[in-house]
């Protein structure tokens, strides 16, 4: 049986360098064994770490010319699952054809449909495909933040709910055969069988099979985010192993320099931190390199000094650099209804809106409205205080509120309204024949408990603007991580072809008047998600801000961001550079300087790469942003890329 090991944290954290250290390190050791590092993260950056091509037209998995049997599969979610439906489909559309309300249109919509939710379940399709091959003696996933991330684990009981619709659609010969007799057709239910089974399979692989590597920096956010993320991953795989809690980017040494310093107390604190609240783990710390680790030689030492504790021996060369030149700038005022704010995981994407939020509030007096639809939030770190799924006042001000949305519940609680509405006017009475409205009612049912993950975001951001928009309010959302962010983008697309099928499981009974409503109310938010795509490539009602950080990783994912929200007809004109180091802060610290050349060399190609977007540069915070005096001296300086 094949070895599995999970790298998860917060986005920003260093997952996939330590992920890729950690594969690599392996491969070394048991030159004979074969290691497979698989990428789940949308937006991926293996290439970029290994300094290699790990992908092809048509391969999946790419040898890298390294010592050791080291493979590389940076999951394509698109082929993948395309090719898991070409492999499928056919059957899929037979059995469901054979028995089924639904036409073979119908359902190819909705396959066809780039689903919420298809970045995990590629990757439960890969690992699943890795496992059963039994080619690979360690399986090693470098995944997505952390949010997304539980939804990776939870995805197996949205695929077992997603089979049992299926067998339910294709039942419907056999349910009325046994109500009046008759015999029902046949049906080969040898394809829903495998995929149950597969189901079950990947079900026990996370649940017992699977080590938990938790990566973390010495940041409270970051600290924070995965206390709050490995108990919730508990409630739903609670035998769940949390084999070693990797500490990256700590100082380890006590230095006269104001910014190391500081890093060093945030080390040790985060060391009590880690063993307090993973005490059976394994803790293993990682010291700031100060430059990008990457290619060969970097990723094998940095890889014996976290997992041999090993001094790390490797010695990045400082890149060449120029200065570049900042002028003094004021924080940009919100001036339309709806901001987006979006970019890498760990850039300060949460930060950065809760400043423009908090200038804005202090500038034009109108109501300002700050919600997050990140699955793992940290608005609460930020204020404060305790931030739910309603609009809540912070820092004493009524008018400026936060709000972190509860995505799946807001659709449960719409789902059950649609339940209530069905099971309150459509008796045995009112319907007629009473099997066949019971065999329809539960097919709208389980449609409905079918929802893919994801579908729950853009319907919460529907009704975020339901309850709050107005032409004299600003609304800021706070996105996911830059791959997750993108498929919210292009959902409207995928909630259309769902909608569909739930207006035509009800169709035998459009005459009566509930069915009528029901029929009003899921095409109102067809029609909803069409004015929201409408909205977002308008830029008088939508500005994008996207926030990145002068490193070489973040800046790869940025230029790549930037590209796709173009291919989507979106617009991002304004880039926050954050936690830059200005040369007075620094002082002579040798450790600081290197870390400021790779800024610089980060820097000074924006304004060529980006010549039509206002650049923004963020000084680095001497601390974590938090309360109402720290928006304050965080906004009150900021400086423009000339």
């Amino acid at each position: 049986m094949s070895s599995l090991a999970f790298f998860v944290g917060k986005g920003g954290v260093g997952k996939t360098t330590v992920s890729a250290a950690y594969a690599l390190h392996v491969a070394a050791r048991s030159p004979r064994k074969k290691v497979l590092l698989l990428s789940s993260d949308p937006a991926h950056s293996l290439a970029d770490v290994f300094e290699q091509t790990v992908s092809g037209k048509s391969a999946k998995r790419v040898r890298l010319p390294f010592h050791g049997r080291l493979f590389v599969w940076q999951v394509d979610a698109e082929r993948q699952f395309g090719d898991f439906l070409k492999e499928h489909k056919e059957r899929l559309l037979r059995v469901l054809e054979a028995g089924s309300i639904f036409s073979r249109e119908d359902i190819e919509a909705l396959l066809n449909t780039t689903l919420p939710g298809m970045a995990e379940m590629a990757t439960l399709l890969s690992v699943s495909d890795a496992l059963r091959s039994g080619e690979f003696d360690h399986v090693v996933v470098d995944t997505a933040p952390f949010g997304h991330t539980l939804r990776l684990f939870e995805l197996p009981t949205y695929l077992s709910r997603f089979v049992d619709f299926l067998e339910l659609a294709a039942r419907r010969d056999q349910v009325l055969a046994a109500h009046f007799g008759g015999r029902a057709r046949s049906q080969n239910s040898g394809f829903l069988a495998d995929w149950r089974e597969r189901v079950a399979t990947i079900r026990r692989a996370l649940s017992e099979d699977a080590q938990l590597c938790v990566v973390s920096t010495p940041e409270k956010f970051s600290l924070n985010e995965s206390k709050r993320s490995v108990a919730e991953l508990r409630v739903h795989l609670p035998r769940v192993t949390i084999h070693a809690v990797i500490l990256n980017r700590a100082v380890l040494s006590k230095t006269n320099c104001r910014i190391c310093r500081s890093k060093f107390h945030a080390t040790r604190a985060a060391q009590v931190f880690l063993k307090r609240h993973f005490p059976r783990a394994t803790l293993l710390v990682a010291r700031d390199a100060g430059a990008p680790v990457t290619g060969a030689a970097g990723l094998k030492a940095f890889g014996r000094h976290v997992f041999l504790e090993q001094p790390l021996r490797w010695l990045p060369k400082a890149p060449r650099s120029r200065e570049v030149t900042l002028n003094p700038a004021a924080w940009p005022v919100l001036a339309t209804p709806l901001s987006l704010v979006v970019g890498k995981g760990g850039v300060g994407k949460t930060t950065v809106s809760a400043g423009l939020g908090f200038h804005t509030r202090s500038k034009v007096r109108v109501p300002v409205d700050l919600c997050s639809v990140d699955p793992a939030p940290s608005l609460d770190d930020i204020f404060r205080t305790a931030i739910g799924d309603r609009p809540r006042a912070v820092l004493g001000d009524s008018a400026f509120r936060a709000s972190e949305l509860d995505a799946p519940q807001l659709f449960r609680g719409w789902a059950d309204r649609m339940k209530d509405m069905v099971n309150e006017n459509l008796t045995p009475e009112t319907s007629g024949v009473h099997v066949d409205f019971g065999f329809e009612r539960q097919l709208f049912f389980q449609l409905l408990d079918s929802v893919p993950p994801g579908l729950d975001e853009i319907f919460a951001v529907l009704r975020l603007i339901e309850v709050l928009g107005s032409k004299s309010s600003r609304i800021i959302i706070d996105m996911a991580p830059t791959g997750h962010a993108l498929e919210l983008l292009r959902t409207p697309e995928r909630i259309l072809a769902w909608t569909r099928l739930l207006l035509k499981s009800l169709a035998a009974h459009r005459t009566l008047s509930v069915v009528k409503e029901l029929g009003v109310k899921v095409a109102e938010l067809g029609k909803e998600v069409r004015e929201l795509a409408g909205s977002l490539t308008n830029a008088r009602h939508t500005q994008i801000f996207t926030v990145m950080l002068p490193e070489a990783l973040p800046d790869l994912e940025t230029e790549r961001l930037m590209r796709e929200l173009r291919t989507l007809e979106l617009a991002s004109r304004s880039i926050f550079v954050n936690r830059v180091l200005f040369r007075e802060d620094i002082g002579r610290c040798a450790s600081c300087q290197l870390v400021r050349k790779w800024q610089l060399k980060t820097m000074a190609k924006l304004k060529i790469r980006y010549p039509d977007a206002m650049i923004y540069v963020v000084r680095h915070f001497p601390a974590e942003i938090a309360g109402k005096k720290a928006l304050r001296a965080f906004t009150n300086e900021l400086w423009n890329l000339a």
